[in-house]
């Protein structure tokens, strides 16, 4: 009787051992799982696959320097304002720019890519808070903003990149002052936007004189180069006075120096030759 006591008593922590084991080796490659997931989903931001390469795609950021930007109107990046952080470009927020030894505020500065850019897809990620402002700008000459702006805030088309839902723009802007909008002149349609805290995604198309503004997938907007229709929004537009504002050019593209958070990553262009559109 005794001897069947133990038996039974070894089998069931023989058992009981063999399932701590298991559960053990379970939990080991659920987080392996998981290390490996977060490290492939990390290592796959501002990185580009063998069909994007061959598809003629590159990077213009990639997640970790600065290589191939600059200041608008100088020849460095502007750490103060614009810092690498976690495989993105962050847009830092104005209170949190801190004053030069001196005492004095930081200048403000665009981030501008290095290269200009005539014919291309651009695609780039985009995140920012709570009643969050910034845009994207391209078709960006600067000569021209040195000659009407400051030499450091860039003149240019702008992709609008806004908290759509925040009550502080509710019934202050134009329509075409929302996200996805070509500011200041052509609004967008149907544009829906992530959470805010959450990236989005868009895409800009400038093929010979047609151009199109994408956002999370969808088409907003399009207009023609050289058009009537864009011509006559221009002149209602607060750009009005800078003379060939509207001309399409090689132009810079370029990160705005907003107030605001703002939080970039997978930048990336394709050039391409112009379609008969």
């Amino acid at each position: 009787m005794i001897s069947n006591i133990r038996k039974t008593t070894f089998s069931h922590f023989l058992m009981l051992s063999i399932t701590l084991v298991l559960f053990g080796c379970q939990e080991k490659r659920e987080k392996k799982s998981k290390d490996i997931a977060h490290k492939t989903s990390h290592s796959e931001d501002n990185t580009l696959s063998d069909k994007e390469v061959n598809e003629g795609w590159k990077l213009l950021f990639d997640g970790k320097t600065f290589d191939g930007w600059r200041g608008m109107g100088r020849d460095h990046v502007q750490n103060e304002l614009w810092k690498i952080e976690e495989g993105t470009i962050r847009k830092l927020n104005s209170e949190e720019v801190l004053p030069l030894p001196d005492g004095k505020a930081v200048e403000g500065g665009d981030l501008m890519t290095i290269q200009t850019f005539e014919n291309y897809e651009l695609y780039f990620e985009w995140k920012i808070l709570k009643a969050g402002n910034t845009g994207l700008k391209y078709n960006v000459s600067e000569d021209l903003s040195q000659k009407y702006g400051s030499g450091h805030s860039a003149l240019g088309f702008e992709y609008q990149l806004l908290d759509d839902t925040d009550t502080i723009y509710a019934g202050k802007l134009k329509s075409s002052q929302y996200s996805g909008s070509l500011y200041d002149m052509i609004p967008p349609q149907n544009a829906k936007t992530n959470p805010v805290g959450t990236f989005n995604s868009s895409r800009i198309l400038i093929d010979g004189n047609h151009a199109e503004h994408w956002l999370n997938g969808l088409k907003v907007l399009e207009y023609e180069f050289g058009s009537k229709q864009l011509d006559s929004l221009f002149r209602l537009s607060k750009y009005v006075d800078y003379q060939n504002f509207i001309d399409k050019r090689s132009g810079h593209i370029i990160l705005q120096n907003h107030k605001d958070d703002a939080w970039f990553k997978n930048i990336k262009i394709r050039e391409i030759t112009p379609s008969s559109k």
